[in-house]
């Protein structure tokens, strides 16, 4: 793997919460929000976002497959083994709500497996960042990398998953999805465990919060589309999770002809 383009995308996602923040932080910006064509609401901070990070990416060999830029036809894709799949600004919802729950998601996929992965938080200034060989780790208080070397950003960060003790068998769901299916899902291990926790959070940060040891589980019985878990998906395996199907065995599969994601469980990983 090459390991210079983990620097690459820290770098890029950096870079797009600064610009997230200075929209987010100026009392005056009204966010542009628009419309896109499945409803889901689209803000200028998005776009900066989205610019920023093909920036940087576009110095690598590698295509970029990001929910804000142009989607080629699985025809053209399906011939990349390696692609970026980013979402620049994940947590529109909450972006616009002002609870601070959203995050910049960047991830390496290789033969539909994504081997590196890079959240940002820019509100919080947490970072996520993970390779399949070097682990997976978190950074706290991060807004520049100003020169440090990958070995250097190791060192200083914490190394996932946290061994957390927590009596609890702790649940984490979406803020603002919680489905039927995914109520359900909660009875029955409320049924496998004496006592049960629920927490709520947005965007990735779910996902991060299994890989960090934070919580035992993340079912999503909702739709979701490929950029939204790529990265978490990365940080998960790299931290010894994995993201499954529901009701399978398999886990979920990157640069598909329907960039749609099937519901799914992130848990530890099953022997």
């Amino acid at each position: 793997m090459e390991r210079q383009y983990i620097l690459d995308a820290i770098d890029a996602a950096l870079c797009a919460g600064k610009d997230i923040l200075s929209i987010y932080n100026d009392p005056t910006s009204d966010f542009q929000i628009e419309k896109k064509a499945d409803n889901s609401p689209l803000t200028i901070a998005d776009k900066k976002a989205h610019a920023a990070i093909a920036g940087y990416l576009q110095k690598t060999p590698y295509p970029l497959l990001s929910e804000e830029g142009k989607h080629l036809p699985y025809t053209e894709r399906c011939a990349w083994t390696t692609l970026w799949i980013v979402d620049p600004l994940d947590g529109t919802k909450e972006f616009i709500k002002r609870n601070g729950e959203f995050t910049v998601n960047i991830a390496l996929v290789r033969n539909s497996v994504p081997v590196m992965g890079v959240i940002y938080l820019p509100v919080k200034r947490e970072l996520y960042f993970a390779e399949e060989t070097l682990g997976a780790y978190k950074l706290s208080d991060f807004t520049a990398r100003s020169g440090a070397s990958l070995e250097e950003l190791m060192a200083k960060a914490v190394h996932l998953p946290i061994k957390d003790n927590h009596d609890k068998f702790v649940i984490v769901a979406s803020r603002s999805h919680l489905s039927p299916e995914t109520e359900d899902y909660i009875e029955k291990m409320k049924r496998c465990h004496s006592d049960v926790e629920l927490i709520s959070s947005g965007s990735s940060i779910k996902i991060c919060l299994v890989a960090e040891g934070k919580a035992d589980v993340y079912p999503r019985f909702a739709p979701t589309m490929e950029w939204d878990t790529a990265a978490g998906h990365a940080i998960a395996r790299a931290a010894g999770m994995e993201v499954y199907q529901a009701g399978k065995e398999e886990p979920l599969q990157y640069n598909k002809e329907d960039l749609l994601n099937p519901w799914f469980i992130v848990e530890p990983r099953r022997n």
